[in-house]
């Protein structure tokens, strides 16, 4: 995984969620989640979109059919802290930031990776934040903010963001 994709590659232009689903998908092999973030062990990997959907089907579409330490991916959209806090990862849209700032600060609880996609993110609370920079998604990580929900991400993925702190 590269932290510089490009949003398109030679004459096909590959769209920025396409894009930002891939990074999604793959945020599941470098973060380490504690044996209490699921409830079973076959438990798939719950990718929630909080707020409306950027993603149409591309994200159901990067995780089909995949596994990542056994486990398989489902994919739900969300509109409240509780069902949010069911989630591993949530992504949380642009569009609905405002509406979903106060839905972060109630799931800052165990196993939930966020992920989000403006500037305020980080300072909200937010743990990675991804961004477009000359046609490329970049990431930015808050490792203290995943810390305190007992998530571990890897020093690969850490070494190909610019850490920021809240």
């Amino acid at each position: 995984m590269g932290v510089m994709w490009r949003a398109h590659a030679g004459a096909a232009e590959i769209e920025e969620y396409q894009v930002k689903a891939a990074f999604l998908f793959n945020f599941a092999k470098f973060v380490e989640w504690p044996a209490q973030a699921f409830k079973s062990a076959d438990q798939p990997i719950g990718i929630c979109v909080l707020g409306p959907n950027p993603f149409g089907s591309s994200l159901e579409r990067v995780v089909e059919g995949k596994v990542v330490g056994d486990r398989q991916f489902v994919v739900r959209e969300v509109r409240d802290a509780q069902q949010a806090g069911e989630c591993h990862i949530v992504f949380v849209s642009a569009a609905g930031w405002t509406r979903s700032r106060v839905v972060l600060g109630e799931i800052k609880k165990c196993c939930v990776l966020t992920v989000g996609e403006t500037g305020e993110f980080i300072p909200g609370g937010g743990m990675i934040n991804l961004r477009l920079e000359e046609a490329r998604v970049r990431m930015d990580i808050n490792p203290d903010a995943a810390a305190r929900a007992w998530l571990r991400i890897s020093s690969k993925l850490l070494s190909l963001a610019e850490i920021r702190k809240k």
